[in-house]
């Protein structure tokens, strides 16, 4: 039985999909504004490792993560530098595929962006639906939700409505907990900022209602999981809720799973505190890509992560045991008899991981019966007493459960570039990615992008052009 904690109740529960056999996700994808950080990909790797073990459980998982390239901040950023939301957006976007593809998460099913066509119709059809069954209204050419008809607004994040101000309403997308009003579903047009004509009348998208018409689109009116960090709870999916049933008279979502915040040494992360760390950042320091993930997925999802140089060192030796006994045992050469111990210590390893994962996720307890069972080899091992089919049999194994689940031990990024050409092959790199650029080949761009990470070369798109580093030396 697979148990989740779930948000909305408060309670760890049997799961059970609406459909047997399938699994509808949702995840809350990158606003693609900036980069993404370590922040953004402790949770991106914890709905990673959610997917792969529902689908090593045998489960068929449509999975549908939204890129947000329109909102207040995307329009910001992109009228601060004179540019499209389409040209802004792009280098944001490419650097989250690659750097996905670095850690090794699966891609999804589906990418849906808010400022395509068919999601635009599906806001707007949401929208109309609203303001004819009297759960949105219109003012000074916006239209906004109005959450004192809809009783049951606060229930996912237990917020008291008693403090809203009546008739309060709020622009902006996000806002802090203790500001409840009405939200924008469609905000009315302004000077510099994108228009969409519809039937509703001109403007864009307010924040919230583009994850309710993505959603929709993909995987129906009611779907399975519902994931993102916890301070999407309120007032992002909380407003999802409210618009979605208002419009839909439907149950939105079944089970709603947030995993915690990630700190730097103790503090939030900010730019202003020199704490700020993005994956090429890390990756600059000499870490693999491997022990970064094996980092992010090894604290349970509903605890914070302290990000550390500590964490990182212990992430790297905790790897390092399983990787070293691996190493060991595929050097074993001498034909003995299979150990009736082997076998056991494997089934019992392989049923602690999967018990754990069954209990909301418990990482911590999947890990300890891999652990477990490597002290158990490395002391067979030890005395001489490991065949070679026992080895390849606790090979298979680990082998089996980090392809499907963990994906960060067996998996190697490539080797750097010999160093007497690397600046001359790094340069014909960019060059070549460059005119991929220039030519809307984003998707080659993409790749030689990734190419470039996974041989340890960390592009950064500049005002001045591109510049590149290895191992914390920035060149240009």
């Amino acid at each position: 039985m697979i148990r989740f904690h779930n948000t909305l109740s408060g309670k760890v529960e049997e799961f059970v999909p609406i459909e047997p056999g399938r699994v509808k996700l949702y995840t809350c994808g990158p606003t693609v504004y900036d980069y993404p950080h370590i922040g953004n990909w402790r949770a991106y790797i914890f709905e990673d490792l959610l997917k792969r073990f529902l689908r090593f459980r045998g489960f068929d998982v449509t999975h549908v993560m939204n890129i947000t390239d329109v909102d207040d901040k995307t329009i910001k950023g992109a009228a601060a530098k004179g540019m499209s939301l389409e040209d802004y957006t792009r280098p944001y976007i490419e650097a989250f595929y690659a750097e996905r593809d670095i850690l090794n998460a699966l891609p999804a099913d589906h990418y849906p962006r808010a400022t395509e066509g068919d999601n635009i119709q599906g806001m707007v059809a949401i929208i109309k639906s609203l303001l004819d069954k009297g759960y949105a209204y219109r003012k000074d050419g916006s239209v906004y939700f109005a959450i004192d008809k809809f009783p049951s607004y606060g229930r996912l994040s237990k917020i008291n409505l008693e403090d809203r101000r009546p008739g309060s309403r709020g622009d902006a997308d996000d806002y802090e907990k203790d500001s409840v009003h009405d939200f924008a579903l469609w905000k009315a047009p302004k000077k510099g900022e994108p228009v969409w004509e519809t039937e509703i009348g001109p403007g864009r998208p307010g924040w919230h209602i583009e994850c309710s018409a993505m959603s929709s689109r993909f995987l129906g009116l009611t779907f399975d999981i519902h994931c993102g960090g916890v301070d999407n709870i309120f007032p992002h999916h909380e407003n999802e809720i409210a618009q979605s049933e208002a419009a839909n008279g439907v149950k939105f979502v079944n089970y709603w799973l947030h995993c915690h915040h990630l700190i730097v040494d103790g503090e939030k992360m900010s730019k202003s505190k020199g704490n700020f760390y993005r994956l090429s950042d890390i990756l600059a320091k000499g870490y693999a890509p491997e022990e970064v993930r094996f980092l992010l997925l090894s604290t349970h999802y509903r605890k914070m992560i302290n990000f550390t140089e500590e964490a990182l060192a212990q992430a790297r030796t905790s790897r390092n045991r399983i990787r070293n006994l691996l190493f060991e045992l595929r050097h074993i050469e001498r034909d003995l008899p299979p150990a009736p111990a082997v076998a056991q210590a494997i089934e019992t390893a392989r049923a602690g991981f999967a018990s754990g994962l069954e209990d909301d996720l418990n990482i911590s307890e999947a890990l300890a019966a891999l652990f477990e069972l490597v002290r158990s080899v490395n002391t067979v091992v030890s005395r001489g007493e490991l065949g070679r089919e026992d080895a390849q049999s606790v090979i298979d194994f680990v082998a089996d459960i980090d392809d499907k689940v963990l994906a960060c031990l067996t998996r190697d990024a490539p080797a750097p570039a010999d160093a007497d050409t690397l600046e001359a092959w790094v340069r014909e790199k960019i060059e070549t990615r460059q005119k991929a650029r220039a030519g809307k080949d984003f998707r080659r761009a993409d790749e030689i992008r990734r190419e470039l990470l996974e041989a340890g070369i960390v592009l950064e798109d500049t005002k001045d052009g591109v510049r590149w580093k290895k191992a914390g030396t920035a060149k240009s």
